[in-house]
């Protein structure tokens, strides 16, 4: 009996190829949950390391749920298409549900960075609910709807352009980090009565750099994932490569520009800059890698890498916002650079006139910006109106580890009888007087 050719029409085999692609990329940019929970556990004291692994963890958990009930139909509704809850859909529908849900907790863990240290779990929680169900999707409408139903694009006659999220995710998340921080004050002792500055270090750079690391390895999901492998049959190659190229370049040079400046303000390369500097390349590029030279990538990495220690301190000692985790001028700055740059860096022959496609631009974030603060500042002055948007100073000065989840993160440096089970040393941190097992001065 002789075999029998597997008969599949192409745009099966197409549709099946491109959905495991995106299933493989969902996968990828979910990792970077874990890089979240490292280089923020890492800024943070030791006292509030397990707080900030839970919010990350409720962060996914709380937030995909709401998207999936909640967040899709209203992004649809919003766009003029009706309510369409992900639950409907078909099966394609599902993948690419997910996939639009990877990039929404993004943009919601990474305001939990921003409140650190201070926040009650409960408030974080309501935001995150809030920003899944209405912020964000409402943000899509704007921007990523059907062809000519973004709201931009009916504005300005020329579509908004944001290949993976530099604005929609990272943007609005810095900008949303920012305003929260803002509003819920900064962290106790972080500044003076004259409004000088204390530094707070976190407790792990080794954690913060493992984070990095692991973020970085992710965003190759978000963008090379982004470009499609396939397209009417035809593998897009160019728009490939340029995006795996200028991921890369703008990510070198985002480290570099940081710590370049870091060292001219301070004749120091700090470690925390060059690792926060490498995250602003990579968000710098993320909404143009389809379309930037290389030597745009070049620019775009280099100037978000230089601007994050300006931002930080300006954020820091002018405005006197504790961001704990560089948020805004990691995600929030860095994203609105990277978009206005669009038509300027662009390869060329990609944008036919540079003043349309800025003004469109400028729309874009505009829009992003103002919608994104005016709902998380509301969200976050209801939350301090009723009190219970911040911990009681004496659970902050304890720590929310212990004030919001009874656990010590690490035992053996804590405890108030100064003595653990297995007779080994412990040490009081934090300000607190050291305590060892009796061998030591």
């Amino acid at each position: 009996m002789s075999a029998v050719p597997l008969q599949i029409d192409t745009a099966t085999l197409l549709s099946s190829i491109n959905n495991m692609w995106i299933l493989v990329v969902s996968f990828l940019i979910f990792f970077m949950h874990a890089g979240f929970a490292m280089l923020e556990a890492g800024q943070v004291r030791s006292k509030n390391v397990a707080n900030q692994l839970t919010k990350n963890l409720l962060t996914w958990s709380v937030g995909v749920s709401v998207f999936f009930l909640l967040g899709t139909g209203i992004a649809s509704l919003a766009s003029g298409q009706g309510f369409s809850a992900a639950f409907q859909s078909s099966a394609d529908g599902w993948i690419n549900w997910l996939y639009g849900a990877v990039f929404a907790m993004t943009a919601a863990t990474i305001v939990s960075g921003a409140v650190a240290g201070r926040a009650k779990l409960r408030a974080y929680v309501t935001y995150t609910f809030l920003l899944a169900a209405v912020i964000y999707p409402v943000v899509i409408a704007f921007t990523w709807s059907a062809p000519g139903a973004g709201l931009v694009e009916q504005l300005t006659g020329t579509a908004f352009t944001d290949f993976a999220g530099g604005m929609i995710v990272h943007g609005m998340g810095g900008i949303a980090g920012l305003t929260a921080a803002a509003i819920l004050g900064p962290r106790l002792g972080r500044f003076n009565d004259d409004g000088s500055v204390n530094v707070i270090p976190g407790h792990s750079l080794t954690f913060a750099v493992l984070g990095t690391l692991i973020l970085a390895f992710g965003w190759y999901g978000f963008n090379v994932g982004t470009s499609a492998i396939f397209s009417d049959g035809a593998p897009v190659m160019e728009q490939l490569g340029r995006v795996a190229m200028g991921t890369t370049i703008a990510m070198a040079f985002g480290a570099m520009g940081a710590g370049l400046v870091a060292w001219a303000k301070s004749g120091k390369v700090d470690t925390l800059y060059v690792a926060n500097g490498l995250l602003a390349g990579l968000v710098g590029i993320t909404a143009i890698p389809h379309t930037t030279s290389w030597w745009g990538a070049i620019v775009v990495g280099s100037l978000a890498g230089a601007q994050l220690p300006i931002v930080f301190s300006f954020v820091e000692k002018t405005l006197n916002i504790d961001d704990v985790c560089a948020v805004f001028p990691v995600h929030g700055s860095a994203g609105v650079l990277g978009t206005l740059l669009f038509p300027f860096v662009a390869a060329p022959g990609v944008v036919d006139s540079v003043a349309n496609a800025f003004i469109a631009q400028v729309v874009g974030v505009v829009l992003i910006g103002g919608w994104t603060l005016t709902m998380t500042a509301l969200i976050w002055y209801v939350l301090k109106l009723v009190g219970q948007a911040r911990v009681t100073p004496e659970h902050e000065q304890e720590g929310l580890d212990i004030s919001e989840h009874g656990v010590e993160t690490y035992p053996e440096f804590g405890g108030d009888e100064g003595v653990i089970a297995d007779g080994g040393p412990t040490f009081k941190t934090d300000g607190g007087a050291d305590i060892t097992d009796g061998d030591a001065e």
